[in-house]
């Protein structure tokens, strides 16, 4: 017994001494192996701090989908209270459509939305009744009055019971439209109703209707992508899916910068990931046929600023939910987000058009699109944007666009949550 355990005991640093050398060499391996190992300690923009970035919370904040509690609870303390533009916004939320207790879903197994919504089998009464789910859940937390969730709830039992598909060209972009307003409806009743059966059916169709559809994103115009992964963060943190999160906010972090340019992206704005435009005269093609770029110019600027408005709401949209959820994105599209949001209220307000500015004209209106912005970057972070004050007030109180935006002055005009 003696011997075998001084046998043992002269072993022992030996095999220290080995275990040490092992560990040494590979390290040293590692290093001449993989220079970018050195990047680990670099500046916060490089691969493993957006990799950090991109992971989803550990806890999910509900509810947490474009609206938290907090933002909910101040708007139900100004509405009790009188206060203005919030008692106006509420007042034109109970008078619209989508409010209304005599409301009735349209529920269909396939809505088939072609180019335009032209078929239109569905495709208005699917976004419609998500927006009508929307608003009654948001008249139920703000009254308190029941009725608004039961009738919220019925909308989104009839649409969980039917659906299961979407057709045609515009699939993606219908899907996105809907999949944005379902979550924010669906995680106000959820997490501040008393009772709702049928939650699961409706997480079960948002898994498997409506993510798949929109997850993987789409190289059409910008707005399509960013309305998409609009709806997959959405739904992400309504099913609590970590995998969907991520990728969600990875197609975002790329989309955003391939959207709105910067004059420190250099002579032509970027490309998004898998874009496959890697050519100038692709790129311009892409920028409708635009050769000069300025601060917040969007790639469909020169298509009109309606569908430049679809794509900035998305932004917006986004970013205040990944904020929600603890991690907050503004702070890396602020300056693209002021920007495009200053030039196109600037000419929307009457600012004459420069002629090296899509021919020296712009078609149509954002839309009522600017408040969640506007509230992130103005309210809450205090940047100064005149222009966007300017248009954001002069069109409160902010309604709905029938798509996918709806009631925002009432939400986030000057909400500090």
């Amino acid at each position: 017994m003696r011997t075998g355990s001084t046998t043992h005991a002269l072993r022992r640093p030996k095999m220290l001494m080995l275990a040490l050398a092992t560990v040494l060499a590979s390290a040293l391996a590692a290093v001449l192996i993989s220079p970018a190992s050195a990047a680990k300690d670099t500046p916060p923009n490089d691969a493993p701090a957006k990799a950090q970035l991109a992971a989803a919370p550990a806890t999910f904040t509900h509810p947490g989908v474009l609206v938290s509690r907090p933002q909910l609870d101040f708007v139900k303390a100004k509405v009790a209270a009188g206060a203005q533009p919030w008692k106006s916004a509420y007042d034109q939320l109970l008078g619209s459509k989508y409010a209304s207790l005599t409301r009735t879903a349209k529920p269909r197994a396939v809505v088939e939305c072609g180019s335009y919504s032209n078929p239109n089998n569905g495709c208005t009464d699917e976004r419609e009744d998500a927006l009508a789910a929307y608003a009654l859940s948001l008249a139920w937390y703000i009254s308190g009055d029941s009725r608004y969730a039961t009738k919220s709830i019925q909308i989104m039992d009839a649409w969980s019971a039917v659906i299961k598909d979407h057709t045609n060209r515009n699939a993606p972009l219908q899907t996105g439209w809907a999949g944005s307003s379902w979550p924010r409806a669906a995680e106000i009743v959820k997490h501040t109703y008393s009772s709702w059966p049928n939650s699961g059916r409706f997480g079960t169709m948002l898994r498997t209707v409506y993510l798949p559809e929109v997850i993987n994103g789409s190289h059409s115009n910008g707005n399509w992508e960013l309305s998409m992964m609009e709806a997959a963060i959405g739904i992400s943190v309504f099913i609590e899916d970590r995998a969907s999160y991520d990728k969600a906010v990875t197609k975002f972090r790329g989309r955003v910068p391939a959207y709105i340019y910067l004059t420190t992206d250099g002579s032509l704005p970027k490309a998004a990931p898998g874009s496959g435009l890697d050519t100038r005269d692709e790129i311009v093609r892409y920028w409708q046929g635009q050769t000069t770029f300025m601060n917040g110019l969007s790639q469909e600027t020169c298509r009109d600023l309606t569908h430049t408005g679809y794509g900035l709401s998305a932004i917006s949209h986004f970013a205040e939910t990944t904020r929600i959820q603890g991690q907050d994105l503004y702070p890396e599209i602020a300056d693209r987000l002021r920007h495009a949001l200053g030039l196109h209220a600037k000419y929307q307000l009457g600012e004459p058009v420069p002629a090296n500015l899509c021919n020296g004209s712009l078609k149509d209106k954002l839309g009522p699109v600017t408040e969640v912005g506007f509230n992130a970057l103005n309210t809450r972070m205090g940047i100064g944007m005149t222009n966007t004050q300017r248009l954001t007030e002069q069109q409160r109180p902010a309604g709905s666009n029938n798509l996918f935006v709806g009631f925002e002055t009432l939400t986030h005009a000057s909400n500090p949550n």
